[in-house]
């Protein structure tokens, strides 16, 4: 996706709605130079997000003054004491961190290994002949390893276009975000041995052996508690953040910006 840079993007005056927290405006000018911050494919999606991001700033720092908080010079520390005093976020609970373990088990274990090898005939994603001759070169190739007229560290040295030729194909030992997704997706589902199936990425046809595969294993609820209890807290906060903000929306009234608030910029 390409993203534009707005922050020093023209636009039309008056192309967006005046926008209002209470009686005070949130100045053109300032929405502008927060769009830098808020690249987007569209203009009027970094302007929203841009106003968003200061009507949040401007319900907090009025929020502070009604607080009695002006007498904290700085914006930034007067809005973490408001949070401090307004935010009621519980603990998550022991019983709480037990349910979330038991319920995403799959969130839980240890990366699958594997030590994979390969041989890549490559081709260029737009070369729609190279691609084509390639995948046939790879069928003859993967025949001949089928029927053990070849060898696969030999096919690897004389046909591979991966510096891993020189290796007799082998990748080493990998796990998940290691390599590109079209590749990582089928190889991480193979047993050990030779993949009777060509492989297509965007660098062109693999033939693949898995050498080695390890399962990865649950790992114990003991080992895990620290990080389920901090995604726990963070999800809550993130949450409570949100409904404590729409409810200042509402009582100081927001005009010009729509106040739905999926995760706020000040809580990353």
């Amino acid at each position: 996706m390409q993203l534009i840079p707005v922050g020093n993007a023209e636009k039309p005056r008056n192309q967006f709605p005046p926008v209002y927290v209470g009686d005070t405006l949130i100045a053109e000018d300032d929405i502008a130079r927060e769009m830098q911050h808020h690249p987007a494919e569209e203009v009027a999606e970094a302007w929203h997000e841009a106003a968003k991001s200061l009507v949040i700033r401007e319900l907090l720092l009025q929020q502070a003054s009604r607080l009695n908080l002006d007498d904290i010079a700085d914006e930034e520390d007067r809005i973490a004491r408001v949070l401090e005093l307004e935010l009621d976020v519980p603990d998550p609970s022991e019983q709480d961190c037990e349910r979330f373990y038991a319920a995403n088990p799959g969130r839980f274990r240890s990366p699958t290994l594997m030590a994979v090898s390969h041989i890549l005939l490559a081709a260029a994603p737009d070369d729609v002949q190279e691609r084509m001759r390639q995948e046939e070169a790879g069928r003859q190739l993967l025949s001949s390893l089928l029927d053990g007229r070849a060898r696969f560290a030999e096919l690897a040295k004389q046909y591979s276009a991966c510096e891993s030729r020189h290796q007799g194909g082998s990748l080493g030992q990998i796990s998940k975000g290691q390599t590109v997704d079209e590749f990582e997706r089928p190889v991480l589902s193979l047993q050990e041995g030779l993949n009777p199936e060509l492989i297509e990425t965007r660098y062109g046809w693999h033939l693949v052996r898995v050498d080695q595969h390890i399962d990865g294993e649950q790992l114990p609820y003991e080992h895990v508690k620290p990080q389920i209890r901090q995604y726990l807290s963070e999800s809550v906060t993130r949450r409570a953040f949100r409904q404590y903000l729409q409810v200042l929306a509402a009582e100081t009234g927001v005009e010009g910006v729509d106040m739905e608030i999926p995760d706020s910029p000040l809580m990353q």
